[in-house]
């Protein structure tokens, strides 16, 4: 994602193990697959790191301008899955999601049941009630 015209991905780290179960996945995406490179010739301002870590489970992390960083764990997951990480985080633009203080829904409009107050006391109170109708 650009803000103000500046992509604000600027690293994209993928880390996996050389003989782990859970990164066969991005090792077959790494040695057979162009999308690392189409996605390389796509995006030149985004430097593209790759360095095995052995003994542990396969994460791409992406640095962004801000100095945030976001990772996203891989483990067992098929080449198209690696793809949508690639484009997820080319797509963010880093930043935390701040939420907006205050309740989620509040109306203008007054309550036609009334405002409930703890004194009201329905076990004293009757009801007439008619049936109409068959």
């Amino acid at each position: 994602m650009a803000t103000r015209g500046v992509p604000q991905l600027q690293k994209l780290r993928i880390r996996y193990c050389e003989h782990g179960g859970s990164s066969a996945a991005v090792r077959s995406y790494l040695s057979s697959s162009p999308h690392l490179l189409n996605f390389a010739r796509d995006n030149p301002h985004i430097k593209i790191i790759v360095k095995p870590r052995n003994g542990n489970h396969p994460y791409i992390e992406g640095q962004y301008l801000s100095g945030q960083s976001k990772q996203v764990c891989v483990k067992n997951t098929d080449e198209r899955r690696i793809l949508e990480v690639f484009d997820m985080l080319r797509n963010t633009s880093g930043r935390k999601i701040v939420r907006l203080g205050g309740l989620a829904v509040r109306g203008d409009c007054v309550s036609v049941q009334g405002v409930w107050t703890p004194m009201l006391n329905l076990e004293q109170e009757t009801f007439d009630m008619t049936v109409v109708g068959g």
